[in-house]
């Protein structure tokens, strides 16, 4: 494997969180608006991406239907057709393909690409939405880079993909926050042991634990540091004492000059 570095892109333009969006204007995460409202203001697109039960990579965070729709029940037990009818709440929008992302994003700014744990409890995965992913990014023309919490998901793009840019979701992992993940896996992603064996060439880190020594090992080895999710200028302003690029929601992350 060969560790491919992150486009310069996602180093100089701050991540708009799940895209653009703004609830009160009817923007919501994740959706086509918000997407076209990050590309409008100029900022790279964080994304979220889980599987259809017929196979199909959609463009939504949670694994259940309930928070952001009027439907209720696990996305993965429904076919990419019944999720696409399905509007968002506060919205006109749909819940949209990767492939209708992609189309829309088409290069004009940098993606950032969350692959959702399909397991829930961060063991092997089936590979079947890695494999849509790397297809899907195969014929893609624009600055973009994968990741996921889960060390599985990177370790199948790095056979899938090589060619693209790939790191890891990371946190502090406390178990109170990840109920009901096993702590013993709490313990053992803290300390972020997969990132030398998938080849990643950065981190996404938890914005209130970027000082965590493993973090700055892994800056000094090389690695890009980003972080999640920060939600004001001051916020922004502490994480890039030590992060180089931040994702934010919730307000105006300035671009660069």
């Amino acid at each position: 494997m060969t560790r491919v570095p992150l486009p310069p892109s996602l180093l100089c333009l701050p991540v708009a969180h799940r895209a653009l969006h703004d609830r009160s204007r009817g923007i919501i995460e994740n959706s086509p608006a918000a997407i076209r409202a990050a590309i409008s203001a100029g900022y790279a697109i964080e994304i979220d991406l889980q599987l259809s039960q017929d196979g199909v990579a959609m463009v939504f965070h949670d694994e259940d239907l309930d928070r952001l729709t009027h439907e209720t029940g696990p996305l993965n037990a429904r076919n990419a057709a019944d999720l696409s009818r399905i509007t968002l709440k506060d919205s006109e929008d749909r819940i949209p393909t990767f492939a209708e992302v992609l189309d829309l994003v088409a290069g004009q700014v940098p993606l950032l690409v969350e692959i959702k744990d399909q397991t829930l409890t961060m063991s092997a995965t089936d590979g079947r939405l890695e494999a849509e992913t790397a297809r899907l990014l195969a014929d893609y023309r624009g600055d973009v880079a994968v990741m996921s919490f889960n060390p599985h998901s990177i370790a199948h793009m790095a056979r899938l993909a090589p060619g693209i840019a790939r790191g890891i979701t990371t946190s502090a992992y406390e178990a109170e926050d990840w109920a009901p993940l096993d702590p013993a896996i709490c313990d053992h992603l803290r300390e972020i042991p997969d990132f030398a064996r998938t080849d990643a060439s950065f981190i996404s880190h938890e914005a209130a634990d970027l000082p965590r020594p493993r973090v700055a090992a892994l800056k000094a080895q090389g690695a890009a540091i980003l972080c999640w999710t920060i939600r004001s200028p001051e916020a922004e302003a502490k994480a890039r004492e030590i992060a180089q690029n931040v994702t934010f929601e919730g307000y105006s992350a300035p671009l660069p000059a």
